[in-house]
């Protein structure tokens, strides 16, 4: 009788024991992890195994709790040996339950990066610069050898990335998101060339691409894209030279100073669409969609020339003949002065 009373006493004891490891563990594994700072996250790298992911949370002193219970944690949750590779969130809520399930199933952290229509070559290049958390390669490379590295060797890189915003990862590069943005160019400019008007004044989709460009940097109001297109079309249609300050600004470089001289006008480099017939050689920045379908299905009319209406709306007049441009021009000029002078009060 003592003896089994000595028995049961003793399973009363380990039963309890165990409860308590087992209340313990239950608590550990869904109690958020004290310590998280505010924007934190982890990083799964390759090669990386429980043990490695758990010291680089005590890097950032988070209190971990016992190792075992990790253990335990990550074969209960199918986690064990499936970490995956990625950069992980770690809000205030964050449990090991949570944690663990993240990086099983791979949901790292999202990161987004814009290229914004108008951007040139060089506004490109430096806004991928400041993004830090990215591979840089393209600090390296000229322009030559960053077309050469995406598989397009001999190509200008203006205007040959769409405008869009493009979801990237830690881990990725500069170059995964120039890749993509290629890529996208060449699917919707595609798609406008195949659908494009009749009659147009070039033959080649690159060309499109081209006054594309020159629309986007034109266009201070969206409506009037394919409006702008058309007086261009109509230019080249006549032999007319397209006359547009961006292109003389592109061609000016890091000359330009922020204003177009007279002398600036008259002075030629290959983008000086006042000195020369047609189009540059290259686009001047990066269209966006709406600039691309303009380019390829510009609006019907007479107009030849435009000026902008000075309003701040981004508008403009548009005119069939010199004289009523010139009547324009001379409203802009009046608008501009009495603007100035209210300034200057």
């Amino acid at each position: 009788m003592k003896f089994r009373t000595l028995l049961l006493c003793c399973g009363l004891i380990v039963a309890a024991v165990l409860g308590g490891y087992g209340w313990r563990y239950l608590r550990f594994a869904d109690t958020p992890l004290p310590g998280i700072a505010a924007d934190a996250s982890v990083v799964v790298e390759r090669g990386d195994n429980l043990g490695k992911v758990l010291n680089k949370l005590r890097a950032q002193r988070i209190e971990i709790g016992a190792g075992v219970y990790w253990q335990v944690l990550a074969r209960q949750t199918g986690a064990a040996g499936k970490l995956q590779v990625g950069e992980y969130a770690l809000a205030t809520d964050t449990t090991p339950r949570s944690l663990l399930s993240a990086m099983r199933d791979g949901k790292v952290i999202r990161r987004s990066f814009t290229i914004v229509e108008g951007w040139t070559m060089r506004d490109l290049r430096a806004a991928l610069r400041k993004v830090t958390v990215l591979k840089q390669a393209l600090p390296e490379l000229d322009d030559a050898a960053l077309m050469q590295a995406l598989g397009h060797a001999g190509q200008h890189p203006e205007g040959r990335f769409l405008p869009e915003t493009y979801a990237w990862t830690r881990g990725d590069s500069d170059l995964d998101i120039l890749k993509r943005a290629y890529a996208g160019m060449e699917k919707t400019l595609d798609a406008e060339w195949r659908t494009r008007a009749e009659d147009l004044p070039f033959d080649r989709p690159e060309q499109a691409l081209t006054l594309a460009s020159i629309i986007e940097k034109e266009t201070g109001n969206a409506s009037e894209r394919v409006q702008i297109a058309g007086v261009f079309v109509r230019r080249l249609k006549t032999g007319m030279r397209l006359q547009t300050d961006p292109t003389v600004i592109y061609g000016m470089g890091s000359s330009y100073a922020g204003n177009i001289r007279r002398v600036d006008l008259t002075t030629d480099t290959p983008y000086n669409t006042y000195t020369r017939d047609g189009l540059p050689p290259t686009p001047i920045a990066m269209p966006g969609k709406a600039a691309l379908h303009a380019a390829t299905h510009p609006a019907p009319g007479n107009a030849l020339y435009f000026v902008a209406i000075g309003d701040g709306s981004g508008r403009h007049v548009f005119s069939a003949s010199l004289s009523e441009h010139n009547a324009a021009v001379r409203d802009y000029v009046a608008r501009y002065r009495v603007q100035r002078q209210a300034e200057k009060q």
